[in-house]
């Protein structure tokens, strides 16, 4: 019988910004937008957006297994670098820190995913290799995540944003621009 690996890195380029990227780290509401197994997640007492210390709780996924999993951001530095850690079942059976770092790279954003097991209880890790087949190597999976998130800043990237300022872009015959109050054509 073996045992879940303690460490995995993976990376990604997107043709993205490191803003456009951390855009979408940083709201853990889409997290299952890019994440195979993290189906959803949101912040928790009343937050608003990260900061070290605030909490959020994600739903997960893996074959007929679903569990979910309280977690703390400890790094939150924009857009270079997101950090949690996981805070295991009863606070202390395992807790794993995740770090997503963004390095601006060419016309876009290296993205580098970590995550470290500081803590599993003696014989759980054994326990989760045995019922959790997809944690034996989570090598595949996190390297379609890293790549499912590059794509997802690239689509966030070209995707017009929402403004009060009326339109972007030429207006076409016809059109009316509108703008705030007093500002009428």
């Amino acid at each position: 019988m073996g045992t879940i690996p303690r460490h995995g890195y993976t990376e990604a380029h997107a043709s993205a910004s490191p803003e456009s990227v951390w855009q979408v780290i940083a709201d853990v509401t889409r997290i299952g937008q890019w994440s195979g197994e993290c189906r959803s997640a949101h912040l928790t007492r009343g937050a608003s957006a990260p900061a070290p210390g605030i909490r959020f709780r994600g739903w997960n996924k893996s074959g007929v297994f679903r569990w979910t999993r309280s977690c703390v951001f400890t790094v939150v530095d924009p857009p270079r670098h997101l950090a949690w850690r996981t805070v295991g079942l009863w606070g202390h059976v395992d807790s794993t820190d995740w770090h997503i770092t963004l390095e601006p790279e060419g016309d876009g954003t290296r993205i580098l995913q970590t995550y470290d097991v500081v803590h599993v209880a003696p014989g759980m890790d054994r326990v989760y290799w045995l019922l959790i087949r997809a944690h034996r190597d989570r090598s595949d999976d996190l390297n379609q995540d890293v790549d499912r998130l590059a794509r997802l800043a690239e689509a966030t990237r070209r995707a017009p944003v929402p403004s009060d300022r009326g339109p972007v872009g030429p207006v076409h015959e016809g059109a009316v621009r509108r703008g705030p109050p007093g500002n009428e054509p």
